[in-house]
């Protein structure tokens, strides 16, 4: 029977982003006696439960990172007739800042469509090179064509796979490949059985995990790919690492080099950087070789940013540290050094070593300031943003956005840009091969699965395998602040720019210090004010404003919050996150968005079908609300944004307490705790300094009455910079 007959047989539901219309991946639909279903990766359920069909059917709607409404009980779900032949759409709002696209891995990624007669982009949307699942993916273009390499492979016939990394290519977008916002379509390399082959075959038994991908000419000036491979028995330390190339005839990897080291396996993903001259690739941003095939066999030649003193090697509780006259560490390129990763970084502070502010990356939340622990991702330079861009995992399920001047920072704020609830998403990758737009919109992917999380069951399908995103990088949610260095002038004055002005003025080699950070005037949002430099008498101003203030022709330097937070008025306006408690203790949540007139209040926005109008006089309000033909009365006392009172039903014998928090509209990032006032000190002289610290004044400096701005504070301690390292486009 064909596709098309068995169409008939199904009803088909679509969830799609509220946002861009699109299908959503991965949505759960749940029946009230708890069968599930999850959308296909055109955001597509087939149903066909026997005893159900032709039902009036709720369906519980939920998805990591998306949200359905709920109603006045709290339930988040839909009720729809389930008829065969027929079809509906679900709209549900995204949470998450980027939009899940599609899987890529695994069995069934089009199955509902197919089933429903829809068309899918790829040749196989239901089965490829009878892959179920795979880990963590590396991927390059080489010789015309993508190449992609994962990590452990199920397969269909026996729950042990391929262990030895697994391959395929696709055509690049524009070249016989598919738009990346539509899909992948992978030609797998296989057996004789049609499985995903290895694809580093070694004599030893174990696990063999490809870390990074190179493409580098041999010594003919032919183009070849290597391989950088750890050997693993478990997931401790690694039996030994190899250097392989790829044989484009056995299509398979062949070791060339063997070292015996026993670092873990840690996923890198490298760009190239030119640096006075010199190529190289940067395997993280903090280790780097230079870009031909000899320096790549030997360890020696491998560099790595370190404050670590000596030769660079950590060696446990002896460790020493190369500091400053200040006692801040010093870090600089070492040939042969120990890199700086994660887990060595955090050896070092647990050996009080080195303190978190220390680091060479140290990360906070934008939005709360709270400092985030940055796992395994990639960082690319990126054209739009004119800024190095990262994403990087922390927390399980987490995905996180951040930029920075050069490839090793300052790493200082970054934005969470996905989440998983209690489901793990790791090993991120962007993939700058399919940027479009000038770098505005990048893809990235990782591993959607339960294991190292706290899921409790895995979604069918989808667990253990790659799921892609895309992330717009002109989202408002994604404004980011930037460093705004302190520069020594040839006079000796002190002059506060960001990186584009330095660049310009080819000031680096007298930067001091990040003395506070900014938004850059390309990102600039509303809500901020743009800050100028201007000159009065002889010495550098900031001056808050607009430009016609200052003078004709100025541009501003970069922007900031203004001086003083607004205080919110007594009044009604906005929204308000509500509670409702009633004589016997029950509770019930909702929201009410009000909106007053004088003395006369009207509710705006119907939370859950209530409609209601009411007066606030002398700060008590009062209000009656309609909900399913049922009348209710409420009171409350208006004190600084809260709402605190007593309700009754008016058709029945209900009643008990409520409360009401005004929700602030302004965004979360300008209530931070990392935002600070900028004061303005003058010296005897006349000389202008700009400080966060609001008791700097003595004898010498006397400080601005008000703060010029507010900006983000500079939480590290030490200013880490690759300032001769520029970006090699090699797609």
């Amino acid at each position: 029977m064909s596709s098309r007959a068995l169409a008939g047989e199904y009803f088909q539901v679509t969830v799609v982003d509220e946002q861009t219309g699109r299908g959503v991946p991965l949505v759960e639909l749940e029946t009230v006696n708890h069968a599930r279903w999850w959308t296909d990766s055109n955001g597509i359920v087939a149903f066909d439960e026997p005893g159900l069909m032709g039902q009036e059917v709720y369906f519980h709607v939920r998805s990591h990172g998306y949200e359905y409404p709920k109603d006045f009980f709290g339930n988040r779900g839909v009720k729809l007739k389930t008829t065969r032949d027929s079809s509906a759409t679900i709209k549900i709002k995204r949470l998450n800042i980027a939009e899940r696209l599609y899987r890529i891995t695994g069995e069934g990624i089009y199955r509902d469509s197919v089933l429903v007669g829809h068309s899918a982009p790829t040749r196989r949307p239901l089965l490829n090179g009878q892959v179920m699942g795979q880990d963590t993916v590396i991927a390059t273009p080489y010789r015309g064509k993508l190449h992609w390499f994962w990590g452990d492979t199920d397969r269909v016939s026996y729950p042990l796979g391929n262990f030895g990394a697994s391959g395929a290519t696709s055509e690049l977008p524009g070249r016989g490949g598919l738009d990346p916002s539509v899909g992948v379509d992978l030609t797998y390399f296989v057996d004789d059985a049609g499985f995903s082959k290895p694809m580093c075959p070694l004599p030893e038994h174990g696990l063999r995990w490809i870390e990074s991908l190179l493409t580098v000419p041999d010594e003919r000036g032919v183009e070849r790919l290597v391989a950088r491979v750890a050997h693993h028995r478990d997931l401790g330390p690694a039996q030994g690492w190899y250097l392989m190339v790829f044989n484009d005839e056995k299509t398979v990897f062949e070791s060339v080099q063997h070292w015996e080291i026993h670092d873990g396996h840690d996923s890198a993903h490298p760009f190239r950087a030119r640096v006075e001259g010199v190529e190289y690739f940067y395997l993280y941003p903090n280790w780097r070789v230079k870009a031909d095939l000899k320096s790549l066999y030997e360890l020696k030649n491998y560099e790595a940013l370190t404050c670590v003193a000596g030769d660079g090697k950590i060696r446990g509780k002896e460790t020493e540290l190369d500091r400053d006259a200040t006692e801040h560490p010093r870090y600089s390129w070492k040939a042969g050094a120990d890199r700086l990763s994660p887990g060595r970084v955090s050896e070092l502070i647990a050996a009080g070593k080195l303190k978190p502010e220390e680091s060479w990356i140290d990360l906070h939340d934008f939005e709360t300031g709270a400092r985030v622990q940055a796992g395994r991702g990639s960082v690319y330079w990126n054209e739009f943003r004119r800024r190095w861009a990262m994403i990087v995992s922390a927390q399980a399920g987490e995905i996180w956005f951040s930029e920075a001047d050069t490839p090793v920072g300052p790493w200082v704020y970054a934005r969470r840009v996905v989440s998983h609830d209690n489901y793990n998403f790791y090993n991120p990758t962007q993939h700058p091969f399919f940027d479009q737009e000038g770098g505005r919109l990048i893809y990235f992917e990782g591993t959607y699965t339960a294991a190292f999380s706290g899921a409790q069951e895995k979604t069918p399908r989808y667990d253990y395998n790659q799921i892609m995103y895309r992330l717009t990088l002109d989202d408002p949610r994604l404004v980011l602040p930037a460093p705004v260095y302190r520069v020594k002038s040839a006079d000796g004055q002190p002059r506060y720019q960001m990186r584009e002005g330095i660049e310009t003025a080819k000031a680096w080699e007298s930067v001091e210090e990040a003395a506070f950070f900014a938004v850059p005037p390309r990102q600039a949002r509303a809500g901020l004010v743009p800050i100028f430099l201007v000159q009065q008498n002889g010495h550098t101003k900031l001056q808050a404003g607009v430009a016609s203030s200052v003078s004709s022709g100025s541009k501003p330097s970069f922007f900031a919050l203004p001086a003083s937070e607004p205080i919110p008025a007594e009044i009604l306006d906005g929204r308000w996150r509500c509670n409702a408690r009633t004589s016997d203790g029950a509770e019930l949540a909702f929201e009410l968005e009000l909106a007053q007139h004088g003395s006369s209040v009207e509710v705006v926005k119907r939370d859950a079908g209530a409609a209601g109008t009411g007066s606030l006089k002398d700060g008590r309000l009062t209000l009656q609300l309609t909900r399913e033909g049922q009348r209710y009365a409420l009171s409350a006392t208006l004190r600084e944004r809260k709402l605190a009172g007593d309700w009754k039903q008016l058709d029945g014998d209900l009643h008990g307490t409520w409360s009401g928090d005004w929700i602030d509209p302004s965004p979360s990032e300008d209530r931070s705790p990392a935002v600070v006032a900028l004061y303005e000190y003058r010296s005897d002289t006349g000389q202008l300094i700009y400080s966060t610290d609001p008791h700097l004044a003595n004898g010498a400096l006397k400080r601005s009455d008000a703060p010029v701005c507010r900006i983000w504070k500079t939480p590290m301690n030490v200013l880490v910079l690759d300032t001769k390292a520029t970006p090699i486009h090699t797609q």
